[in-house]
C-alpha cells in the first residue's frame, strides 16, 4: 500500500485491545455520541468529566489524516486486577482483539474493523517507557506491541501495520462493559445451542434471551466452548452482539429515559480511558455527525486475513486487506450501494447492467512508455480494482503513440470500461487476441482518473462479507 505520510503532530488515537470484549467498546463510543447529541453540553461535561486521560507522544512518521473522517483504535484492557479479579490472574492490561472505528463525519457512515489477536504483522521499533521494556522491530503478533511499549507502541504499530491515521484511543475494563450492559436492561440475543464455558463463566440455555452484563461478557470472551473455538468465529459473534446491543441503545425505551441514559454515560465514563486530545468539544462534534445515524451504514467486518504460511495457528493480512485500508484513507462510502439508482440519465441504470464487472475481464499489460516498472505498477491497481491481469510484458505486435486498450470483436463495453478508468486512453478492435483486453501503455500515460484507487470500489457487505447494525434473521 502506497504510505502516505505527514509531519508527525500531536492528536488522539485508538488503542489495542485484549479480551475478546474489546469489539463492544465501539457501540459504546457510537452510542455514546448519539446519546450525547441530546443532553445540554453542562450535564455532559459533567459526565464526561469522569473519563481517564492519558497522554500519548505520537512523533513517529505517521500516515496522514483524512479530512471529514475520524478514526479511532478501540480497546478493551484485559486488565485482571480490582474489580476484574474475579477473571483470573494476567499481568498488566493484555491485547487481545482490536478495532479500528472509521467514522465518516460527512455522511455518518462507520466501519468497524476487527483486527485478531492472532494476526501477524511487522512491528515497528518502541522505546522504552515507564512500565515497559520496549522493543526491536520485528514481525509478531499486532497485539503484543502494547505489552512491550504501552498505548503509544500499540497504537504506532497499528498505524505501521494499515497505514490508517489514527486520531484517538479508547480503552474499556471487564467491569466497565458489564456495568454497560446493565444500566440498558441487558441485550437480546438468539443463543442457537447451549453453552457451557467455565473459562468464560458462562452457562446458557439455547433460544432468544436477555444477557445481563456478566453473561454478556461471558459471550463476548467465549471461544473454546462455541463455533469451531478459533478467534475469528468468536469475532464473528462479537459482531452479532455490537449490532443487538447498538439496536437496544438507540431504541425508543433507552432513548426517551433520563435515567437509562444517565446511567449508561456514567457506566462507560468510569471505565473509559483515551488520549488527552479526545476533548469533549471533540466529542460533541462527533456525536452531532451521528446524530441521524442509519443502523444499515454501521457495518462490522474483519481484516481480509488468511493462514500464515509458518503457522497454521497465526493470520497473516491477504491480498484484500491494502484495499479496505486505502478506501478508509480516501473516506470512500463503504456501505455499498446506495445513490447508483438516483444518478444519471433515466436509463443509465439498465446500461450499467449491461456492463461487464471487472472480475468478468481479463487483461494483458504492455509497457509502451518507456517508464521501467510502470506495467507492474499498473496490475498492482487493476488487480485491486478485480480485474484478471493474464500477465505484463513489452508489446511485440502493435506499439501505439497513445494508450491504447485493444479488444477482440464483441468485447468494445469492456474495453471502454477499462479506458474509463484511465486519463488518456482509446479503445480500438484488434482481432486473434488470446484475451479479453490487452492494454499497451504509451509515452501519453498519465495516470488514473481521479488518482485511479484513491476511491477504491470495494464494499464491506458485498466484497468483505462483513455484516450492519440492522437486524437480521436468526435462528430462534
Amino acid at each position: 500500500m502506497a504510505g502516505r505520510r505527514s509531519t508527525s503532530r500531536p492528536s488522539g488515537v485508538l488503542g489495542a485491545v485484549r479480551m475478546s470484549a474489546g469489539q463492544w467498546v465501539a457501540c459504546a463510543a457510537t452510542a455514546l455520541a448519539v446519546i450525547v447529541s441530546l443532553g445540554g453540553y453542562g450535564w455532559y461535561q459533567g459526565i464526561v468529566g469522569n473519563i481517564t486521560t492519558t497522554q500519548v507522544d505520537t512523533t513517529w512518521d505517521r500516515p496522514t489524516s483524512v479530512e471529514g473522517v475520524m478514526n479511532l483504535l478501540i480497546i478493551g484492557s484485559d486488565v485482571r486486577s480490582g474489580e476484574n479479579a474475579d477473571y483470573g490472574e494476567a499481568e498488566g492490561a493484555r491485547p487481545d482483539t482490536m478495532l479500528i472505528a472509521s467514522i465518516n463525519v460527512d455522511n455518518g457512515a462507520a466501519t468497524l474493523v476487527n483486527l485478531p489477536r492472532d494476526l501477524v504483522v511487522d512491528l515497528p521499533a518502541c522505546e522504552a517507557v515507564e512500565g515497559y521494556e520496549g522493543m526491536s522491530p520485528h514481525s509478531g503478533m499486532i497485539n503484543s506491541a502494547m505489552t512491550f511499549g504501552g498505548i503509544g507502541c500499540q497504537w504506532q504499530a497499528v498505524e505501521v501495520a494499515t497505514d490508517v491515521h489514527l486520531d484517538h484511543f479508547v480503552m474499556m475494563d471487564f467491569t466497565g462493559f458489564k456495568d454497560m450492559v446493565d444500566a440498558i436492561g441487558g441485550v437480546e440475543m438468539c443463543i442457537p445451542e447451549p453453552v457451557d464455558d467455565p473459562k468464560a463463566h458462562l452457562v446458557l440455555d439455547a433460544g432468544l434471551q436477555t444477557l445481563d452484563g456478566e453473561d454478556s461478557l461471558g459471550f463476548v470472551r467465549s471461544r473454546y466452548a462455541q463455533g469451531d473455538g478459533g478467534d475469528l468465529s468468536r469475532i464473528d459473534r462479537q459482531q452479532e452482539f455490537m449490532g443487538a446491543m447498538l439496536r437496544q441503545v438507540l431504541s425508543s425505551e433507552v432513548m426517551t429515559s433520563p435515567v437509562t441514559i444517565t446511567n449508561f454515560l456514567g457506566a462507560v465514563t468510569d471505565s473509559v480511558s483515551t488520549d488527552d486530545e479526545l476533548t469533549v468539544d471533540t466529542m460533541t462534534d462527533l456525536a452531532i455527525s451521528m446524530r441521524e445515524v442509519d443502523l444499515e451504514r454501521i457495518q462490522f467486518v474483519t481484516v481480509p486475513n488468511g493462514q500464515h504460511p509458518a503457522d497454521p495457528n497465526r493470520l497473516i493480512m491477504s491480498d484484500a486487506a491494502p484495499a479496505l485500508f486505502e478506501a478508509i484513507n480516501a473516506g470512500a462510502d463503504l456501505a455499498g450501494g446506495g445513490d447508483e439508482e438516483e444518478s444519471g440519465e433515466e436509463g443509465a441504470g439498465e446500461e450499467a447492467e449491461e456492463a461487464p464487472a471487472p472480475a468478468d475481464v481479463s487483461v494483458e499489460i504492455l509497457n509502451n512508455a518507456g517508464v521501467d516498472g510502470l506495467a507492474l505498477e499498473v496490475q498492482a491497481v487493476l488487480a485491486a480494482e478485480g480485474y484478471t491481469v493474464t500477465g505484463t510484458g513489452n508489446p511485440v505486435a502493435r506499439f501505439p503513440e497513445f494508450t491504447t486498450v485493444y479488444h477482440a470483436p464483441g468485447q468494445e463495453a469492456a474495453a471502454e470500461m477499462l479506458a474509463a478508468s484511465m486519463e488518456s486512453a482509446v479503445t480500438e478492435e484488434a482481432e486473434g487476441l488470446a484475451q479479453t483486453l490487452e492494454l499497451v501503455l504509451a509515452p501519453d500515460w498519465a495516470g488514473f482518473a481521479d488518482g485511479g484507487s484513491s476511491e477504491p470500489e470495494i464494499s464491506v457487505t458485498d466484497d468483505l462479507d462483513g455484516i450492519t447494525a440492522e437486524e437480521a434473521e436468526s435462528a430462534c
